[in-house]
């Protein structure tokens, strides 16, 4: 029987010096306990995390007693539930019990916590327990996408990697349609600039832009909704066939507010892009250019972090652009 194949490591990050100190140190026994995964992509995150308990938990010289890292018996998950996106006490405390019973089939167990940075208060101190006193047959890999959210005694008692997708484009996983519309979003986004930055003092050409403004908005509602349903859709096919309908709407949750924070970062990216082409085009008055940037940036920053007071990301992007024509009319 020939031997199965290994969980890849995600193609972006296969050889690089991350995965590659996680290799050796899996191969020599000498992996932390606890392991703290952030980065900006949680999809990315889980992949790495599966990869590590594929290699942690099936020995290849035992091809027989292979399971893929989902369905292993000693592979055990943890995920926010329900609308609030929370991990609650109850379930941490219960697969806290499953992880101080001896291992099923490998030597050890690997309990993954997805997006960790949504335990609760109460949650965290019940976990905090474990990590002070952990199971030695047992490895934790907490994901997050907001590292600095966990209680600092929880990320003080974990060995910290960080995994980027530099240069990836938001919608990688969404199809060409879409992509294409957001593109076009985009463009017509850096188009809006030009005009707002040029100072319109004709009445119509104001409500010109005015009007523009939620045309923009109409378009990234659309690209969000279009997204997020063919992500998930994707991803529900990968699931475990046990997971609950409250855990299931979390991670839908979860998808569609990893996508909105993708574009919002690209509408960031592509202020700061026109604003360098303005500095390069305008010899004559950069301070000012510098000063609508930061200002704009500085005005998306705060509105993008209203969305997680539960602000709606409608609300958040028509601010944005209504601030926005102020800031450039007047720079």
């Amino acid at each position: 029987m020939s031997a199965p194949t290994v969980t890849p490591w995600p193609p972006a990050l296969a050889g690089t010096p991350t995965v590659s100190v996680l290799e050796r140190a899996i191969e020599r026994q000498r992996l932390a306990h606890s392991l703290l995964l952030h980065g900006e992509n949680l999809s990315t995150l889980a992949s790495v995390a599966h990869a590590i308990a594929d290699r942690l938990l099936n020995d290849p010289r035992q091809p027989t007693q292979y399971f893929p890292p989902k369905q292993h018996p000693d592979f055990l998950a943890l995920r926010p539930a329900g609308k609030s996106r929370q991990i609650g006490v109850e379930p941490m405390r219960e697969i806290i019990g499953r992880i101080q019973v001896s291992p099923q089939v490998s030597l050890r167990k690997v309990l993954v916590v997805y997006e960790a940075d949504r335990m609760n208060i109460p949650t965290a101190n019940v976990f905090l327990k474990t990590l002070e006193e952990p199971t030695a047959s047992t490895t934790i890999l907490l994901l997050t996408t907001r590292p600095y959210s966990l209680l600092p005694t929880i990320r003080s008692r974990c060995l910290h990697f960080r995994f980027t997708d530099d240069g990836h484009e938001a919608l990688v996983d969404a199809d060409a349609a879409i992509r294409d519309l957001w593109k076009s979003t985009l463009a017509d986004y850096a188009a809006w600039l030009g005009h707002a930055s040029a100072g319109q003092a004709d009445k119509r050409a104001i409500a010109d832009q005015v009007m523009a403004v939620y045309g923009l908005i109409t378009r990234f509602n659309a690209v969000l909704a279009a997204a997020t349903d063919q992500i998930w859709k994707q991803q529900k096919e990968k699931l475990p066939e046990d997971l609950g309908d409250d855990e299931q709407a979390a991670i839908e949750t979860g998808i569609a507010n990893g996508v909105r924070t993708k574009l919002f970062a690209e509408i960031e990216r592509t202020t700061r892009d026109f604003a360098m082409q303005r500095l390069a085009a305008e010899a004559s008055s950069p301070e000012t250019v510098r000063r609508a940037a930061v200002g704009a940036i500085a005005q998306l920053e705060h509105d993008t972090g209203l969305l997680r007071l539960n602000l709606n990301e409608s609300a958040a992007l028509e601010n944005f652009l209504l601030s926005s024509l102020r800031i450039w009319a007047r720079r």
